[in-house]
């Protein structure tokens, strides 16, 4: 059986490295079940849908909104990769599951729209399934209201055609969608632990996803926060796929 692969769109290499560790381990995969592929240094693999029978995006400090103009050639070509991997999930053609800055792409590469309108502070948020969230393979087992780590600049405006909404908040509406049956896409990260969030958050902390100074705080209320039901879909997703 093809291994599953995690796809790195970090440029900090201790953040990238711990967020595969964060994916790898609630995923309950060894090494290689779970290959690594670095996207900023080195372009998706043409044979990426035979390679991989299906991958998880993490997060990153680019954003999808962002113009064209302003981005940088790494993120671009990046962004082409997982447009590619996006519309190739879409049509069955592999598994995926894009979180965070992953479900930008995801919703962009198939027409839906990102927009800076449902922004969400860094820390815990309270989620909750949809009817169809409830139904569905890898979300339905959990509960019906859960508590997940957020930290982004920019949300799903408008879902792509045919996406299903699986999970919902006020805050940003879009926190997780299906389209056909194997791409999955959530807003809020579904892998770390708390104490590896807070790790993440030292790294980022002056990249205005919160106030410097507030770093403690936030932490605290991460740290204390109960994050049974995330890691779960990521269990589910190395199983069903």
């Amino acid at each position: 059986m093809a291994p599953l692969v995690y796809l790195c769109a970090r440029p900090q290499a201790g953040a990238a490295a711990a967020e595969y560790e964060s994916f790898r381990t609630a995923m309950h995969l060894d090494a290689g079940e779970l290959e690594r592929w670095d996207l900023v240094q080195d372009e998706l693999p043409a044979d990426f849908a035979s390679r991989w029978r299906g991958a998880v995006v993490g997060g990153s400090p680019f954003n999808v909104a962002d113009p064209e103009s302003a981005k940088t050639d790494v993120q671009r070509r990046l962004e082409a990769g997982l447009a590619r991997l996006a519309e190739t999930a879409a049509s069955g053609g592999v598994a995926a599951l894009f979180t965070c800055y992953g479900i930008g792409v995801a919703t962009r590469a198939l027409g839906g729209e990102v927009t800076r309108a449902y922004p969400e502070d860094t820390g815990p948020t309270r989620v909750t399934l949809t009817d169809e969230g409830r139904r569905d393979p890898l979300f339905g087992g959990l509960a019906d209201t859960f508590t997940a780590l957020t930290a982004h600049k920019e949300g799903t405006g408008r879902m792509p055609a045919g996406a299903t909404l699986l999970a919902t908040n006020e805050a940003c509406p879009v926190q997780a969608y299906r389209v056909g049956e194997r791409l999955y896409a959530t807003q809020f990260h579904p892998e770390p632990t708390g104490q590896a969030f807070t790790e993440r958050m030292a790294v980022y902390r002056d990249d205005g996803y919160f106030a410097a100074g507030d770093y403690d705080r936030i932490a605290a209320l991460v740290l204390a926060a109960s994050l049974t039901e995330p890691a779960r879909i990521l269990r589910a997703f190395a199983t069903a796929f």
